[in-house]
C-alpha cells in the first residue's frame, strides 16, 4: 500500500481509464493536467483512433487539451485490454443503461470486471465510477478479483467513487467538484483517497462502497422527484390558466426552505432518467417499493406525450392537422449548449410526432447528425436555421433552449411556436402565437 501511495504522490503511477466518454474523458484531462501518464481503454476502435490523433468528439472537452496530452505522450488510447497490467490505478467509467423492461443492464460492468480480473497485477487500485445500485462493487467486482487468489486491502485495492460531471456547466469543473470515495477496506479507502486527492480539491470519505453508491443515487433521485413535481404542477397550472414560470420566479424570492426546479419536455442525460430505477430495482430484493421513484418516473416519462398533445391542439386551432404537418424541432440535445443526446426528450417527441404522420425537420448547432440508436431509428441531419425554414414550418417547437438561438428573430419569422423551455419569455409574437408547453 505504501509503495502505491508513494508512486501516486510522486506522479509516477500510470492511470488506466476504461470508458472514454462523458465521464472518462474529463478524468483523462484532469490527470493529464497533473502530469500523470494515462492509458485509456475503449471497445470502439474509431473513437480510439480519433483520440490518438488528439481530436475530441465531445463538445465540452476541447481538442487542443487532448492534442497537447497526446503530443507530450502523457495520454494514449487503446482497445487492447491486456495492457491493463501496465496501469497502477484503474478507473472504470463504462455505461450502465436500462433494459427494455427498465431493469439494470450491467453488461458493461460485468465484461469490464472480467477483463480487469484477467489482467490484474498485485498492488493495483481499481475504482468503479459508473452509477449503479448499492452493492455492485461488493457483489460483482470483488468476487471476480478474489477468484484470482488475491486479497482486498493487501494484494489489490477496490473502491467506488461516483462521477459528478455536469456537461456544459462552466461554473463547475472536475477539479472543484467534491469527490465522494468509499473503499472496501480501510486500506482501500486510503489508497483511493490518495489518488483523487492529487486531482480534486475536496475528497468526501464515506464508510463503504455501498454508501458511496447510494450517495450518487440520492443526488439524482432528488432531482428526478422535484422535476416531476414541477412538471405535474405545470400541467395543472396550464389547465387553471396560470403561468407556472411566473409562479416559480415568485416562489424563488423566498430565501429559505425552497430551491427552484424548472419544468420541461421531459428528462434527459444518462443519469437522472435512468439512475433512480437502479435503486427501485434493488429495493425489491428487500421487499420494499420505492413509490416516489416510480411516480416521478411515470410523470417525467409522460411529458413528451403532453408536449405532443399541446402541438396537436395548437395546429387544430389553426385548422391544420398533425398528419402531414411540417414541424421544425429546435434543439435535440438533452440540455442547452451541449452535444449530448442521451435519453433526450427531443427524440421521444420526434418519434411521437412521426408516428402521428408529421413531417419532421430539426436544427441543433451542437448535433449535426442523428444516427440510429437503441430505441430510435433516426437518420437525419440538422437543417440550417434560415428565415425560409422557419416560415415554411407549420409549427416550430423549442425543445432545447440553446443560447445561440436568437429567439426574437425566431418568433418574428415563425407562424406558430410551441415553447417547452420558456425561451420566448418577454417576447411578443409579430406573426403568430406562442404556446407554452
Amino acid at each position: 500500500m505504501k509503495d502505491l501511495i508513494q508512486k501516486i504522490e510522486n506522479r509516477k503511477a500510470i492511470i488506466g481509464i476504461i470508458g472514454l466518454g462523458y465521464a472518462g474523458l474529463p478524468l483523462v484531462v484532469r490527470f493529464g493536467q497533473e502530469q500523470f501518464r494515462i492509458l485509456g481503454f475503449d471497445i470502439d476502435p474509431e473513437k480510439v483512433d480519433l483520440l490518438n490523433e488528439g481530436k475530441s468528439y465531445i463538445q465540452s472537452i476541447p481538442g487542443d487539451q487532448l492534442g497537447d496530452l497526446v503530443r507530450s505522450r502523457i495520454f494514449s488510447a487503446t482497445t487492447d485490454f491486456t495492457r491493463l497490467a501496465e496501469a497502477d490505478s484503474i478507473l472504470i467509467c463504462v455505461p450502465t443503461p436500462l433494459t427494455e423492461k427498465m431493469e439494470p443492464d450491467l453488461t458493461y460492468i460485468e465484461n469490464t470486471a472480467r477483463q480487469v480480473a484477467h489482467n490484474m497485477k498485485k498492488g493495483q487500485l481499481v475504482v468503479l465510477e459508473s452509477t449503479t445500485y448499492p452493492g455492485t462493487t461488493e457483489e460483482i467486482l470483488l468476487p471476480k478479483f478474489r477468484s484470482r487468489g488475491l486479497r482486498e486491502g493487501k494484494d489489490f485495492f477496490l473502491a467506488y467513487s461516483p462521477e459528478r460531471e455536469d456537461p456544459g456547466n462552466r461554473d463547475f469543473a472536475t477539479k472543484s467538484i467534491p469527490k465522494v470515495v468509499g473503499g472496501i477496506t480501510r486500506n482501500c479507502q486510503k489508497v483511493a483517497t490518495s489518488l483523487y486527492g492529487q486531482i480534486i480539491d475536496e475528497i468526501v470519505s464515506v464508510s463503504s462502497t455501498r454508501a458511496a453508491e447510494m450517495t450518487k443515487l440520492l443526488e439524482n433521485i432528488y432531482r428526478s422527484v422535484n422535476i416531476a413535481l414541477v412538471n405535474e404542477l405545470k400541467i395543472l397550472a396550464d389547465r387553471m390558466g396560470i403561468d407556472i414560470w411566473e409562479v416559480i420566479q415568485a416562489a424563488s424570492t423566498k430565501s429559505f426552505g425552497y430551491s427552484p426546479f424548472y419544468p420541461g419536455p421531459g428528462m434527459g442525460g444518462h443519469c437522472i432518467p435512468i439512475d433512480p430505477f437502479y435503486l427501485s430495482w434493488k429495493a425489491r430484493e428487500f421487499d420494499f417499493t420505492t413509490r416516489f421513484i416510480h411516480l416521478s418516473g411515470e410523470i417525467n416519462v409522460s411529458m413528451p406525450y403532453y408536449v405532443v398533445s399541446k402541438a396537436i391542439d395548437a395546429l387544430n386551432a389553426r385548422k391544420k392537422s398533425i398528419r402531414g404537418g411540417r414541424v421544425l424541432i429546435l434543439g435535440v440535445a438533452y440540455k442547452r449548449d451541449i452535444d449530448d443526446i442521451r435519453e433526450s426528450p427531443a427524440l421521444a417527441i420526434m418519434k411521437l410526432l412521426q408516428d402521428k404522420g408529421a413531417k419532421i425537420t430539426y436544427n441543433d448547432p451542437y448535433v449535426p447528425k442523428l444516427h440510429p440508436m437503441r430505441r430510435y431509428d433516426f437518420t437525419m441531419s440538422s437543417k440550417p436555421l434560415t428565415e425560409a425554414l422557419l416560415r415554411k414550418a407549420d409549427l416550430v417547437m423549442i425543445v432545447t433552449d440553446h443560447s445561440q438561438y436568437d429567439y426574437r428573430w425566431i418568433v418574428n419569422n415563425a407562424s406558430l411556436i410551441v415553447d417547452t423551455r420558456n425561451a420566448t419569455r418577454g417576447i411578443r409574437s409579430a406573426r403568430g402565437k406562442i404556446i407554452k408547453a
